[in-house]
């Protein structure tokens, strides 16, 4: 009585703490991926009761192969021999076919599940995104995604063919002896309740495991990205030690269930031993009494031992579906998150046809944005760029320069005010009269942000990334404007040259004409330079500015800057200041370049 007391003051608790309620929600959503592949798992499980029932023919054949010998039937060995072998090729023929379609299966499901979440990872808001490290979302999108896609398509199934196995065996058992039944459930108690004990201790192992697991590939990740900053600063035995550290920890935490798990096992193994052995003697009294043959008795036992594995294997399910439902709250953590909306792409689409020759203005009015982490950026900032124009953000580091960036790319949006694009070289107050910027609308846009923004691949690979179908002309062109093809042009495989990882192979000043080319062959109404021409020289920079606003195609430009040279190029500068923008006169312009 007061153990039941105890069982439900537990699960009172675990109520109160939402944790049912929380595995609950996070299997309707592993439920919702796993509903689009029932055919799949029909047909695994179709394979597995097949195999179910192979198992248990060849269990009849081999009790008749023994009680002919032992009955010295010399005249039906062969063919129970010859039947047996047969049934073992069929059974070995279906176990080699069943392994392919379960590995295709799991491999297509695994892909496409994958695909799906790695999608809504890149649609998902970007400031949220970056509350977890990049190491973090990697674990989550590899490992996670990983153990969603395996239990979709074998959880449900493999608790279907362990039913049917047992079921079937002990009819089998009951139909002929039901004595030997008894032994098969005499191991059920024990099972239940070191689930039970694994259970709590499972769900909390699974959610250190995963947390540690995402440190650790993010520790490896950013080591792997700075090894240049690492050897520079002489901290290669430093970051040994941390890995050491973390390693040790991880070791700690698997040690730790690994001592229970020992346990539990022994203790498993010790009533399963006990079990069989009883199984065995009973099988050897009934034989000695006459009441079955010997053939039976094998039979009887190797049912006994499938009726006490398939217990175990039911009872092992829990601490999987435990890992699904974690795996599922850590994905559902980041797709629950809120999503960008795309569904005026085609509004853009046409809006940007319509006024294709003229380019577009934009208008940014009375805009405001603070962080969530409640730093205030913009109050009441306005900002207007035309087709053909040079538009620079002026201002000290830190004060939103990048922040207008991703407002005018829509990455963040905005808490107050208006971000509109217009038809031609006139704003417009009306909004009605334009297009709201929205994640749809960045297909109007190209962007340079500052860094190295180089993949790995050929210059050529790294070009068509912007545009698919560009010809090797309009990549040369493109580097022409950029004022790259001079460099481009001196290697061995031009354009067909391989870029290293972070643009390895490249100095600074090459990779950022490359990512200066690679903006402007995608031909789009506006760009965007983030202090994208701080590694050129002067000359350098102002041959780039210089050819990109000579190109007849109507582009808004719009750069931030540090370097007072680029101003001399622009028709409006605009600072940031008190959280404004204000429009700088040609005196301040003036005065600005000159301080320096």
């Amino acid at each position: 009585m007061a153990y039941l007391k105890e069982r439900i003051q537990f699960y009172r608790e675990r109520i109160k703490q939402g944790r049912l309620k929380e595995m609950w929600r996070q299997t309707l959503w592993i439920y919702a991926y796993a509903k689009k592949y029932w055919v799949s798992m029909i047909f695994y499980t179709a394979l597995g009761f097949v195999s179910t029932i192979v198992s248990l023919l060849m269990g009849f054949v081999s009790r008749d192969l023994v009680d002919i010998i032992t009955g010295h039937q010399v005249g039906e060995v062969i063919k129970t021999f010859a039947l047996m072998i047969g049934y073992g090729i069929g059974s070995s023929i279906l176990s080699q076919i069943t392994n392919y379609v379960s590995a295709y299966i799991g491999m297509k499901v695994d892909a496409e599940i994958k695909s799906d979440i790695f999608a809504k990872i890149l649609e998902t808001d970007w400031e949220s995104l970056t509350n977890y490290h990049s190491g973090d979302l990697l674990t989550r999108w590899s490992n996670d995604a990983s153990a969603i896609s395996n239990g979709v398509l074998t959880f449900v199934p493999n608790v279907c063919i362990y039913v049917f196995k047992f079921l079937s065996a002990l009819w089998v058992i009951i139909y002929y002896d039901w004595t030997f039944a008894v032994f098969a459930f005499l191991s059920l108690p024990v099972s239940l309740i070191l689930s039970r004990t694994l259970l709590r201790r499972m769900v909390n192992n699974n959610k250190r495991s995963a947390a540690m697991g995402a440190k650790m590939s993010g520790f490896n990740q950013e080591t792997f990205a700075n090894i240049q900053f690492i050897k520079s600063f002489d901290l290669i035995r430093l970051y040994i030690k941390r890995l050491e550290q973390i390693q040790k920890e991880y070791i700690t935490m698997k040690l730790d269930f690994q001592k229970m798990s020992i346990w539990t096992s022994l203790l498993m193994s010790t009533v399963g031993l006990a079990v069989s052995y009883s199984a065995y003697g009973w099988g050897i009294y009934r034989v000695w009494s006459g009441a079955i043959s010997y053939g039976s008795m094998t039979m009887f036992l190797g049912l006994s031992g499938t009726l006490t594995g398939t217990v175990s294997n039911l009872t092992g399910l829990v601490p999987t579906i435990i890992g699904l439902t974690t795996s599922a709250g850590r994905l559902m953590d980041i797709l629950d998150m809120p999503r960008e909306d795309y569904s005026s792409y085609n509004e853009a689409v046409e809006y940007y046809e319509k006024y294709k020759k003229e380019g577009l203005t934009l208008s940014i009015q009375n805009a405001s944005y603070q962080y969530k982490s409640g730093t205030e950026v913009f109050k009441d900032a306005s900002l207007i760029a035309r087709p053909h124009e040079v538009i620079a953000l002026v201002g000290p580091s830190g004060e939103g320069k990048t922040t207008m960036m991703r407002i005018i790319l829509s990455i963040i949006r905005l808490q107050g005010g208006s971000a509109c694009l217009f038809g031609g070289n006139l704003a417009t107050g009306d909004i009605s009269k334009g297009i709201q910027l929205s994640p749809s609308t960045r297909r109007l846009f190209s962007y340079v942000p500052q860094g190295n923004t180089m993949f790995s691949g050929t210059i050529a690979q790294n070009m068509r990334n912007v545009k698919e179908d560009a010809t090797d002309e309009e990549i040369v062109d493109a580097l022409k404007l950029a004022d790259a093809w001079e460099f481009v042009e001196k290697l061995p495989d031009t354009i067909y040259s391989e870029i290293k990882e972070r643009g390895g192979g490249f100095s600074e000043g090459q990779a950022q004409r490359l990512s200066i080319a690679r903006a402007l062959l995608r031909k789009s109404p506006l760009l965007l330079l983030d202090e994208a021409t701080s590694a050129l020289d002067v000359p350098t920079e102002h041959r780039v500015l210089k050819n990109i606003m000579k190109d007849e195609y109507p582009r808004t430009l719009i750069v931030t800057t540090h370097r007072p040279s680029v101003l001399s190029v622009c028709k409006r500068v605009y600072k940031i200041q008190e959280k404004h923008l204000r429009a700088l006169t040609e005196e301040e312009v003036y005065k600005m370049r000159h301080e320096f």
